[in-house]
């Protein structure tokens, strides 16, 4: 072989392994990404779910797509999907229905997508790496307790429930019912399902003064559906009324400094998210959390004694 011919041999192979170097550590720069998909973003719990996650997973050096599927389980596939289709490292999810989303997570697993789920669990496990959710029977305990203490123990009582797809829901009304439900003098004049919504939770409500003209109490599965109820009552000159939410917003702090709503039980929201993204991290980098799936936050009420101790789902800091 020419000397000639030996150098250009050396110089491809020179030229092949910088090329192999440099792909190398392009792709060892570039930033991971983690899809965080939430219910609703105008809702202020999720919203501050949403920022919590995006925040910490930017802190951590991941690139972030925020989405959010309005309890659309259509949608939350489609965001899975794209997740899937821009080879994401992780999922951090707020389900939009505790059957209806587990065909959704099976197909990231199955795509090699881990999924971590924070507030709403889904009635399978082995499917995500982690579902984080807030104490919620817990949590109701504390408000029921307050609730019938605030109302002296007797009284008609009306109880707004969350979505019905939503576990939380449910878990929530059975720890108000099995706290309210020792007391006889505690009756219960009407109960729906306003579905977390406030614009619904202020039409149902009127339509339940309509029926129900002595009322002394309302019980919310969350706060944005208090803060409903409260507007209804005092449209209705019926300001008096004692109301509970359950969430710990901004807004209902505010209403309970005012004097309006009563109590709320705060969730925390924000560490829960925040751990999401911390064990997305850890599962990325080592393969394993080193802890169980179902794993729970204690809540805490909020009442005006305490109410100035709190914002944006959590104690001030």
């Amino acid at each position: 072989m020419s000397k000639t011919m030996k150098t250009f041999i050396a110089v491809i192979l020179l030229t092949g392994l910088a090329m192999s170097i440099f792909a190398t550590g392009t792709q060892e720069t570039k930033k991971k990404l983690m899809v965080i998909i939430m219910p609703d973003n105008a809702n202020p719990f999720f919203k501050a779910e949403a920022d919590a996650a995006d925040a910490r997973a930017k802190s951590l050096g991941y690139e972030t797509l925020v989405l959010d599927h309005q309890d659309n389980v259509t949608k939350q596939s489609e965001y899975i999907d794209l997740a899937i289709s821009k080879k994401a490292a992780a999922i951090i999810l707020d389900n939009a229905g505790a059957d209806a989303s587990i065909a959704a997570i099976q197909k990231a697993k199955d795509a090699g997508i881990p999924s971590f789920l924070i507030d709403r669990e889904i009635n399978k496990t082995g499917l995500a790496i982690s579902q984080i959710i807030s104490n919620n029977y817990q949590g109701a305990t504390l408000g029921g307790e307050e609730f019938v203490r605030l109302m002296g123990e007797k009284g008609n009582y009306v109880e707004l429930i969350g979505n019905l797809s939503d576990n939380n829901a449910h878990i929530r009304s059975k720890g108000y019912n099995d706290v309210i439900g020792q007391y006889p003098d505690m009756i219960k004049v009407a109960s729906q399902s306003a579905n977390w919504s406030q614009s619904e939770a202020f039409t149902k409500m009127e339509s339940i003064i309509a029926a129900n003209p002595v009322i002394k109490g309302v019980i919310c599965g969350n706060d944005t559906m208090a803060l409903g109820a409260q507007a209804a009552l005092d449209a209705a000159g019926m300001g008096n009324v004692i109301v509970v939410g359950f969430d710990g917003s901004d807004d209902v702090i505010d209403s309970i400094k005012a004097g309006k709503i009563d109590a709320t039980v705060l969730q925390p929201c924000t560490r829960g998210a925040e751990m999401a993204v911390e064990q997305a991290d850890l599962y990325i980098r080592s393969g394993s959390t080193g802890l169980p799936e179902k794993q729970s936050v204690d809540c805490t009420l909020i009442t005006p004694e305490n109410a100035d101790q709190f914002e944006l789902f959590g104690p001030k800091k």
